[in-house]
């Protein structure tokens, strides 16, 4: 396995692998890697000829209060991880090589980022656009892989694959779980002893907002209740939209997605369903 950190050997490495007509499949990560980030380059080594992944704590997608300095990091644990994963190179810049310029060009995730995370997290996937954008163009990878966790950022990152023609494939890869139900993240980390205990009740919550959605109730008011009688954290948002679009009052495909703030923690997790089915 390679490590480059530099804009000019990843592009010899890129030149090199699509000459020879091998397919690449991209896996984007912020590091700190876990189950959920080797799903995602199984799903990739499983369609692709090599996979390249990226390890970058990205600031443009960070807000000013938010927690980008003590964003975990261990790149030593996180390379050994990709290599037994059978990563084949892994792109580390630092911020001024992925970012050397002040740049006078913005993008905007518009209204789709108007709801959910994005509605609490002003220019989060403003900055997740810049990312992806230049990770596309360097890597020019065949496909990208993407856990469902992470659902609105992976409607708004298949939007703008689709409305500006990109040349690569949006893999949507499911949500890797804990045995009792917690989605893995970075972030787990940071819940104490306590919270850790309580955090399941998110995805249990979840799946009884599924079943009353699919009977016909509003299933917001009992996950409210669920979540504050069984946690101690405090809920950011609770919503049922249709998927991928993020629209009020879904009619099948849908997106029942929540995030709760522990005191060092934001969770968030959400489960994908078709409304008409039981």
């Amino acid at each position: 396995m390679q490590v480059v950190n530099t804009v000019q050997d990843l592009k010899k490495w890129v030149q090199s692998t699509t000459q020879s007509g091998r397919s690449i499949g991209l896996v984007p990560t912020m590091g700190f890697l876990h189950e959920g980030h080797m799903a995602l380059v199984e799903a990739a080594k499983a369609e692709n000829d090599v996979v390249a992944m990226s390890i970058f704590v990205n600031p443009a997608q960070f807000g000013p209060n938010e927690d980008f300095d003590r964003y975990p990091r261990d790149f030593e644990r996180d390379s050994m991880l990709a290599e037994k994963a059978g990563v084949d190179i892994i792109f580390a810049p630092s911020v001024k090589e992925m970012y050397p310029h002040d740049s006078q060009i913005t993008m905007s995730a518009g209204m789709l980022a108007n709801v959910l995370c994005g509605k609490s997290r002003p220019g989060h996937f403003d900055g997740v656009l810049k990312v992806v954008t230049k990770l596309f163009h360097l890597v020019q990878p065949n496909a990208a892989y993407f856990g469902q966790k992470d659902a609105q950022q992976l409607a708004i990152i298949e939007s703008l694959v689709r409305d500006f023609n990109f040349s690569l494939k949006i893999r949507r890869v499911e949500t890797v779980r804990e045995q009792d139900g917690l989605a893995k993240s970075s972030r787990n980390v940071y819940l104490s002893n306590a919270e850790r205990r309580e955090a399941p009740e998110l995805y249990r919550s979840l799946q009884r907002g599924v079943k009353d959605a699919r009977e016909g109730q509003d299933p917001i008011p009992e996950m409210i209740r669920l979540i504050e009688s069984e946690t101690s954290g405090t809920i950011d948002y609770i919503e049922l939209l249709s998927y991928p679009d993020l629209q009020q009052e879904p009619k099948e495909q849908a997106i029942l997605a929540l995030a709760v703030q522990f005191q060092k923690a934001r969770l968030i997790d959400n489960i994908i369903f078709n409304l008409k089915e039981n």
